[in-house]
């Protein structure tokens, strides 16, 4: 007789709330059921296995997306990036701390000796949602927050207005905009900077 025959509904229901306390939801609950998943889960309890966190390296030395009728204004090239939220931190202008707008042009002024991170950062983490942390989306305060990539500048081919992209959340998905330097930028719109 396996130990499983004696698995009663209270064990269950344990697992039940131990998933939705790890935030786990019904579509990677089916996928942990597939396949030979449970087998390694078991070798990692059992100590036969461990497990290893994905790494992500972005190459910030690569040229930036661009998108149609745009081109870039300056690119600041980092060098490869190992990505960790705690190696990332987000800068507000005294103005912006004061929840007072600033225009633009005058914080890219001030950004400008600041280890800011550039667009390929933006782009790598929209293709790997998984590696965004849950509290970038909202600050303290419960406000969305729009995470501006300052170290690239980008010019609109007709106008010729400049402008840098940013990332939000809609629902459960990240995604991109852009703002004109000539705009003003509020407190919920900080730059991600390298933390060192």
């Amino acid at each position: 007789m396996s130990n499983l025959d004696t698995l009663d509904v209270g064990q269950a229901n344990e697992l039940k709330l131990a998933l939705r306390r790890t935030g786990w939801n019904n579509e990677e609950l089916k996928r942990l059921c597939e396949g030979n998943i449970l087998a390694d889960v078991r070798n990692v309890l059992l100590g036969r296995a461990e497990v290893r966190f994905a790494e992500h390296v972005i190459d910030c030395d690569a040229d930036p997306f661009v998108p149609d009728g745009w081109r870039v204004e300056e690119h600041q090239r980092r060098g490869q990036f190992k990505f960790d939220p705690k190696a990332v931190r987000f800068h507000l202008s005294e103005l912006q701390r004061r929840e007072q707008p600033i225009e633009g042009n005058k914080l890219r002024k001030e950004l400008a000796n600041e280890p800011v991170l550039n667009a390929n950062v933006l782009d790598y983490l929209l293709a790997h949602p998984e590696a965004i942390p849950d509290e970038w989306r909202q600050d303290e305060k419960g406000r969305i927050r729009y995470i501006f990539f300052w170290g690239t500048i980008y010019r609109l081919s007709v106008g010729g207005r400049l402008c840098v992209r940013y990332l939000c959340w809609h629902g459960d998905r990240g995604r991109w905009y852009a703002d004109w330097l000539n705009n003003d930028w509020g407190f919920d719109s900080p730059a991600a900077l390298r933390a060192s």
